[in-house]
């Protein structure tokens, strides 16, 4: 399914979830338990350059203020006065999602259609790219291998040339399904981040694009091993330690990737991640950047995209960067190491209140068994506080996986961020964070060494101006 477009949230009739994983939990799932514990508090990295605060809107009562005495001499209030001034239920999340993603790619959302044509909704809109023409002369069509909500996906041959039939996948987007400007524009920006990430060894790669009259077409390497999700299903649900170490090395490798880019994925869940081939041992690349954007460092973004069981809970908030993508990554990481989903519900609004509210479970089998190592790792990952949850690069240099395979710490956007801070900081701050830093811990100190030293200081042990352009415009 190389390249094939997530499917975003939906609250249709039936409620089903997202992605094609069953109905019920993954094994050893609690349907709606919310954990007993408290979320993950400890910061990884203590000197956090704080957020904006999230929006606590979604799910205020509407409550009236509490009730004040009588004033004496009136009529007593009757049992049914105050029925009606009971408070309102909470609005449902699913509902804010639903209108951001109407306005993002049109108010009806119908099934990929099977002819040409635009909609009412697509007149007078420019759909001209400026890709390249020539798409049937030089490729041969095969089966479809994936399908998502704006486009499909299907192996396909190069008809001539240096690479005379060498399979590739193309993902195809019907100019009929972009009814918005910005449907339109998410194609834009989709075509220009493969191009910008293009070199990482798990990102799959990205050839070509062109443009005919009915369709976008998005040229890619073939990815033949399915998906992650499949595998995980294949071996009952979860993955040892090793294992799961395993994978969530090439994960964070390819999300810090991003992020150094200043590109936020925005929809990382285990079907987005492809082997390469049936090998077990098989290389895993990142798929589907339809929903991604280009971010910088002291930038949020507020648009709710994303799927279900997969979403941080800032995006909820509509007040969220990079670290979305790590708390995404936090959940494949609980996935694949218990076999259950951290956040479970029938319905959307009640994943979505869950991600909001509940605290994921770490009593329940097979978490007592595991090395704490690897607990911690993951609840470092799903702390619900953007600025205490550790990045990609910071998860790399944690205990349970830093000397795995010889882990090679990527360098972090984070600290451009610290840069930035402490050189915009006072005085008394700055001797403030000084006297600090002789506090670190051994773990904090690897992390932050690594860092240093891929800066690339000079032999005096000191950084410039010039060493931070030099890796920045790298």
């Amino acid at each position: 399914m190389g390249g094939c477009h997530a499917k975003p949230l939906t609250n249709d009739g039936d409620h089903s979830p997202p992605h094609p994983a069953p109905a019920t939990p993954l094994p050893g799932s609690a349907i709606g338990t919310p954990a007993l514990k408290k979320p993950w508090a400890s910061p990884f990295f203590p000197f956090s350059t704080p957020s904006p605060s999230p929006a606590h809107h979604l799910f205020s009562s509407s409550a009236a203020s509490p009730r004040k005495s009588p004033v004496p001499g009136s009529a007593p209030t009757t049992p049914a006065r105050r029925l009606l001034r009971l408070p309102f239920p909470p609005p449902s999340p699913a509902k804010h999602i639903r209108q951001a993603l109407a306005r993002r790619h049109g108010p009806s959302r119908p099934s990929i259609p099977e002819e040409g044509g635009e909609g009412e909704g697509g007149r007078g809109l420019d759909k001209g790219f400026g890709f390249n023409k020539g798409f049937a002369a030089k490729y041969d069509m095969g089966d479809e291998v994936g399908r998502g909500h704006f486009g499909y996906t299907c192996a396909a041959r190069i008809r001539k040339g240096a690479r005379k039939g060498e399979a590739v996948a193309v993902k195809v987007i019907p100019k009929a399904k972009m009814t918005t400007s910005i449907a339109i524009e998410d194609v834009r920006r989709e075509v220009k981040i493969l191009k910008a990430l293009a070199g990482h060894k798990n990102l799959v790669q990205f050839y070509d694009a062109y443009e005919d009259n009915d369709n976008v077409y998005i040229v890619m390497e073939l990815c033949e091993g399915g998906e992650l999700l499949d595998r995980i299903l294949s071996r009952g649900g979860k993955y040892s330690e090793d294992d799961a170490k395993a994978v969530l090395v090439q994960i964070l490798n390819v999300v810090s990737f991003c992020h150094i880019q200043g590109v936020v994925h925005r929809d990382l869940k285990p079907e987005n991640f492809l082997f390469t081939s049936k090998d077990e041992n098989s290389q895993l690349k990142a798929i589907d950047f339809g929903l991604s954007d280009f971010v910088k460092p002291d930038e949020r973004l507020n648009d709710i995209v994303g799927s279900a069981y997969y979403v941080a809970p800032e995006v909820l908030h509509r007040c969220y960067s990079t670290e979305a993508d790590v708390w995404s990554i936090g959940v494949i990481a609980y996935i694949l190491l218990c076999g259950s989903r951290p956040f479970w519900a029938r319905t959307e609004s009640g994943i979505f209140r869950s991600v909001l509210k509940a605290d994921p479970s770490y009593n329940e089998a097979p978490w007592p068994s595991l090395t704490p190592e690897a607990m911690d790792f993951v609840k470092r990952l799903l702390c619900k506080d953007p600025r205490r949850r550790m990045t990609a690069a910071q998860a790399l240099s944690h205990p349970w996986i830093r000397n795995y395979n010889d882990i090679k710490l990527p360098l972090d956007i984070h600290i451009f961020r610290l840069i930035k801070a402490y050189i915009r900081s006072s005085s008394l701050r700055k001797t403030a964070l000084r006297a600090l830093s002789k506090t670190l811990t051994v773990d904090e100190l690897f992390y932050l060494k690594g860092q240093f030293s891929l800066l690339e200081p000079d032999r005096n042990g000191c950084i410039t101006l010039d060493n931070i352009r030099m890796v920045g415009s790298l």
